[in-house]
């Protein structure tokens, strides 16, 4: 069964970082493309990073570019979201994904919260 867990989100002030993970079962991260989007209130679902299945970052949002970074572990089937210098307009749910659009698999998400 595939399953993904993120994990990490809080309560932070702007300017702080957050590292958020997501642990996978049912699959081997080196046979997917794997990828962060986030959800701010009231607003879409934004993709914000992506990650091919040999561990090259493929794809850097502009709104987050120099300030997160898309790592993986992949004896420990983790995912990680490094983000730094945090701003308000970071606030929303956060998700990892199998895959990418409206096929993709996603996991139930994280809250991330940045106070001005």
């Amino acid at each position: 069964q595939v399953d993904l867990v993120e994990s990490g989100g809080d309560l932070v002030q702007a300017g702080g970082s957050l590292r958020l993970s997501c642990v996978v079962s049912g699959f081997s991260l080196e046979d997917w493309g794997m990828n962060w989007a986030r959800q701010a209130p009231g607003k879409g679902l934004e993709w914000i990073l992506g990650m091919n299945s040999d561990g090259r970052v493929s794809y850097t949002a502009a709104s987050v570019r120099g300030r997160f970074t898309f790592s993986r572990d992949t004896a420990k089937n983790t995912l990680y979201l490094q983000m730094n210098a945090l701003k308000p307009e970071d606030t929303g749910r956060y998700y990892c994904a199998q895959g990418t659009g409206n096929a993709a698999l996603r996991g139930q998400g994280t809250q991330v919260t940045v106070a001005s």
